[in-house]
């Protein structure tokens, strides 16, 4: 039997499972990659209801983000809620002191559904927060923002600008599940190069939660069996596709 490549989840826990590293287990796991998590927060949610976010000290996840690649060979990480810029600066700092060569997918998460706000930036202003943020840039390999949330990482900036400057730094997906115009149809911005166009496919798609979380989950799959980086987005679509098309409730059904 073909061993399966190993892929790591860095993201919050979510009691229904429909997002969160439960969610992206689930999707390693359909997809054939032996899937390994660290907690970055504890929350207390439904698929249509958040009440409460609990985070997990920066010790306990250097320490299980250590002894796990002490144990496998990791080269894709997705990373998804953590608690401000300053200590996802420091947990990819951990994955490149472990493996320099090491893929980060990062969701930026910032907002909850329900409007509850992951990121607590009352401790720096709008400015050294956004300077932190670029730092972060040059050392993730794909981010993966929704339109709400690529308005929201620079202010100064348009949609546009905010765009083109993070694509000269990195790869950029932008999701369209929230742009009323072109709902569904995705951005791809190659760093330094070219700009792709990925439509949706197929009929009978309903809203789910962590729909975000599966994307990136499967494109952190995809890229850990080896496929290149565009042709890991659109496999990671249709597979989304298919999770949106498995039922009409907010919570999706993996199939393997």
């Amino acid at each position: 039997m073909k061993s399966r490549p190993c892929a790591l989840t860095i993201a919050g826990f979510d009691p229904s499972s429909g997002a969160g590293v439960t969610a992206d287990i689930k999707t390693f796991e359909a997809l054939k990659v032996y899937g390994l998590a660290v907690c970055t927060a504890n929350t207390i949610q439904t698929d249509i209801n958040f009440k409460a976010c609990y985070w997990v000290n920066i010790e306990i996840i250097k320490t299980q983000i250590e002894i796990l690649f002490n144990r496998f060979k990791i080269d894709v990480v997705k990373i998804g809620i953590v608690q401000n810029w300053e200590v996802l600066h420091k947990i990819i700092d951990i994955l490149l002191q472990k493996n320099p060569k090491v893929k980060i997918v990062l969701d930026p998460v910032l907002k909850a559904s329900s409007s509850f706000e992951f990121h607590n930036l009352s401790s720096e202003t709008q400015e050294k927060s956004e300077k932190r943020f670029e730092v972060i840039l040059n050392k993730v390999y794909l981010l993966t923002p929704n339109y709400h949330e690529i308005k929201a990482l620079f202010l100064s900036k348009s949609v546009e600008e905010t765009i083109k400057y993070i694509h000269n730094k990195t790869n950029v997906l932008l999701k369209g599940g929230h742009i009323k115009d072109n709902v569904g149809i995705d951005h791809f911005f190659i760093h330094n190069g070219n700009h792709f166009v990925l439509n949706p496919k197929g009929k009978n798609i309903s809203d789910k939660h962590g729909s975000g979380c599966i994307l990136s989950s499967a494109i952190t799959a995809y890229l850990a069996l080896g496929f290149p980086i565009l042709k890991a987005c659109f496999k990671a679509k249709r597979y989304t596709e298919q999770i949106l098309r498995s039922n009409k409730t907010l919570l999706g059904y993996h199939r393997i």
